[in-house]
């Protein structure tokens, strides 16, 4: 086999090529099809960019909704720790105007 970046001799068991380092064979992020050119694949017909792109945007998301939670918890324990030096008054704010943002 000839890889088709450089032209080099390649086996074909190769998964890179070893003179340029260039991809020679792509699994399919979805169905996990091996085959030798990206873009999309032959089996299932799903387009490898898009696939990973949604991928990543919703463990993105996922990553935020983490984030805000742990961010409240801390705002909620810091507020609980400094009740004697403000009074509370933090607390109950947090308390009665955070449940109104939650439902705006």
């Amino acid at each position: 086999m000839e890889c088709p970046k450089c032209g080099g001799p390649v086996r074909d068991i190769a998964r890179f090529c070893q003179r340029c380092h260039a991809t020679l064979r792509y699994d399919c992020p979805a169905c996990h099809h091996e085959q030798r050119h990206g873009g999309t694949c032959d089996k299932c017909g799903v387009n490898f960019l898009k696939y990973l792109n949604a991928v990543v945007t919703a463990k993105k998301a996922e990553a935020d909704v983490i984030h805000d939670r742990i961010e409240r918890r801390s705002s909620l324990i810091k507020n609980v720790l400094y009740t004697p030096f403000t009074l509370g008054i933090p607390l109950i704010r947090d308390l009665f105007v955070g449940k109104n943002k939650s439902r705006s």
